[in-house]
């Protein structure tokens, strides 16, 4: 019997044949024991070759698993995996990453560790083009991502999220799977569970993954729109924040509309769209100085896009969600009675 846990990868995926081998050429390079390793990838119905790719490597590697995700969301995806997973330790992968070579190690470690049920590593961005150079430089202020813990690669310690995450196998079992009605959001909703179910999440410096943020300021607002449903989502359903930092964009752009449509206010209008503006262009020169004029420019057209295309979407979800009360229970991954690998992660 291994005392080395047996680790299942679970990766969602979707049209992702231009990604999908080299991200898992990646992972068939990590430094964990190949014979304590299994791969499974949760397919929505991919119509590009991404099944073709996924075939051929499955047979060059018996590690990997192909599962179906009919329902197409991730979160599904993640759930689909985790039932098929035999290990012991479930860590999350995204097809959009690159891994350090001891990603699955560092995260073994750091679950035996730390007792948490969750551990993870700070959400490092990685830019190709220049507009993913200028977004990046955003992402590192507090002013784009509002002094997300989660964000910074020199924090460390007991956090409220952290980036994909590794979980052992006890923590689906105790909170249930992810939420498989979630469109976005399903990480930090799990988090919220595990937390009010008492248990802990925890971020190390030592995980390093690296992901590409979006390539274009419509895809970027396209995506943070998304969040902002999301996480208003999440608020109505366990009906509170984990953080006021969530709802920041928010209450900044129902602000800005009240100074905009409230006679009475309308006289502090050059004062608070002054400060906003002087905030963001010297903090554009902050961050993005290094870059040079053009992505100082990118920087501070960025900083509003993040907050507007946020701001919105939560309300859009406060409206959207505010009244629904049938919130589906979660499913709950079974307790494994008669293991088919036993060995236990770390005290």
């Amino acid at each position: 019997m291994s005392s080395i846990p047996l680790v299942s990868i679970v990766m969602p995926c979707l049209n992702e044949q231009g990604y999908i081998e080299a991200c898992l050429d990646s992972v068939r390079r990590q430094d964990y024991p190949a014979g304590r390793l299994e791969i499974l990838v949760a397919d929505g119905g991919s119509v590009d070759g991404t099944p073709d790719v996924l075939a051929r490597m499955a047979r060059e590697d018996a590690r990997i698993r192909v599962i179906d995700n009919p329902q197409r969301l991730q979160a599904c995806g993640m759930n689909a995996g985790i039932r098929a997973a035999r290990g012991d330790v479930i860590v999350r992968m995204d097809v959009h990453c690159e891994y350090a070579p001891d990603y699955v190690r560092r995260c073994v470690e750091a679950l035996a560790r730390s007792g948490a049920e969750n551990v993870g590593g700070a959400q490092r961005a990685r830019a190709k083009t220049p507009f993913q150079h200028a977004l990046c430089a955003a992402l590192e202020s507090p002013l784009g991502v509002g002094g997300a813990r989660y964000r910074s690669a020199a924090n460390e310690g007991f956090v409220d999220t952290v980036f994909l995450g590794a979980f052992p196998r006890r923590a689906f079992e105790t909170v249930g799977l992810y939420d498989r009605e979630a469109f976005t959001n399903e990480d930090a909703e799990l988090n919220q569970r595990i937390l009010q179910a008492g248990g802990r999440v925890y971020l190390s410096r030592d995980i390093v993954v690296h992901y590409f943020p979006r390539g274009s300021f419509r895809a970027l607002a396209r995506q943070y729109f998304r969040y902002g449903v999301g996480r208003a989502r999440t608020a109505v359903k366990h009906a509170r924040l984990r953080s006021v930092r969530s709802a920041l964009p928010f209450l900044m752009l129902v602000t800005g509309l009240a100074i905009v449509g409230v006679p009475a206010l309308r006289p502090l209008a050059p004062w608070a769209f002054g400060a906003y503006a002087l905030a963001l262009l010297t903090e554009a020169v902050r961050v993005g100085g290094r870059l040079g004029a053009p992505a100082i420019a990118r920087v501070a057209v960025i900083f509003p896009v993040l907050h507007a295309s946020h701001g919105a979407g939560f309300a859009v979800g406060l409206a959207r969600f505010a009244l629904e009360g049938d919130w589906q229970p979660h499913d709950k991954l079974p307790p494994r009675h008669a293991a088919a690998d036993p060995a236990a992660l770390g005290p």
